[in-house]
């Protein structure tokens, strides 16, 4: 069953809410941003590769797509399925890449706001090493929202950011210009920060979700002094709780003080919808996750303007 979704939801701009697609595994519940999914279909017969990452169980062909299927049981350490004839397959897109994650069963779909989502406890969920990137209550029942590139990037680290990539940039002079970043995610965010201090750029001012980054923009904002004393150019996520980096730009855009500064939404969303969505609510640029050496590139592009 393929799941069908609202564009006219999807190209709202600003609200600063989402649909979360609820699913379980081993009687836990799970959710994934439907912005990622591209269907829902029952289980099918996948074939196994050789010398396969252990939580990958094989691939099949969709429509003219070759999918590699994650089991996320056996990846999130949880009993294997009581039915499995009647688990399901949640086929998603993001980073430009097809992936299945194997479910036992998919629960429905709740538009909420950003702000329900709190940050995960880092102790209870791991801190970096964990995969939770929020906790939604809902309908009176917590879920956990899965750090979904961060589950990837483990098991195919040739998807994630690439240091290397940097080298093809050339000879870097160093930089004291602020850059403010928001980012949920811990892996990501400190492979963000390495790379951007690698390609040369020392003052990042680093934010979990777009609320902190606003709470910081605010206060320099207020405090008088030029803007670019204080900031340069805002990166942000576009998923993150509290605050969605859509939600962050257009106040950004709507500010009168803080308008001028450029926004790049670096997100493994983005995509044509995503990208009008972004345009509408002013982002200066928009990259898809994990185009590491293409984002500093429009750093620096953006923050000579």
């Amino acid at each position: 069953m393929q799941q069908e979704k609202n564009t006219e939801i999807l190209l709202e701009s600003g609200t600063n809410e989402f649909e979360v697609m609820e699913f379980m595994i081993a009687g836990q519940n799970y959710g994934i941003n439907v912005a990622k999914v591209r269907e829902i279909m029952m289980v099918c017969p996948v074939k196994p590769m050789q010398k396969a990452q252990k939580d990958i169980e094989g691939i099949f062909k969709s429509r003219d797509m070759i999918v590699t299927v994650i089991d996320l049981a056996n990846y999130l350490g949880l009993a294997a399925s009581d039915d499995p004839e009647r688990d399901i397959f949640i086929v998603t897109n993001f980073n430009n890449t097809d992936f299945a994650f194997h479910v036992h069963k998919v629960v429905g779909i709740e538009r909420i706001s950003w702000k329900q989502i709190n940050k995960p406890d880092k102790i209870i969920y791991g801190g970096q090493e964990g995969v939770a990137t929020g906790i939604a209550d809902i309908n009176g029942h917590l879920i956990t929202i899965l750090d979904f590139e961060k589950i990837v990037s483990e098991i195919s680290p040739e998807l994630g950011i690439q240091y290397e990539d940097l080298d093809t940039l050339g000879p870097r002079e160093r930089s004291d210009k602020p850059v403010l970043l928001a980012e949920d995610s811990m892996l990501l965010s400190k492979m963000i920060v390495e790379s951007l201090q690698r390609a040369g750029y020392e003052n990042l001012i680093k934010t979990d979700n777009g609320q902190e980054a606003w709470n910081f923009l605010q206060e320099a904002r207020d405090s008088g002094d030029p803007i670019r004393n204080h900031v340069c150019c805002v990166v942000t996520d576009i998923e993150m709780p509290l605050m969605d980096g859509h939600h962050l730009s257009k106040l950004i855009k709507e500010d009168p003080v803080l308008k001028e500064l450029p926004v790049i939404l670096f997100s493994s969303l983005i995509n044509d919808e995503i990208r009008r969505k972004g345009e509408s609510v002013g982002a200066d640029a928009q990259i898809t996750k994990p185009e590491i050496a293409n984002l500093v590139t429009l750093i620096d592009k953006l923050i000579l303007k």
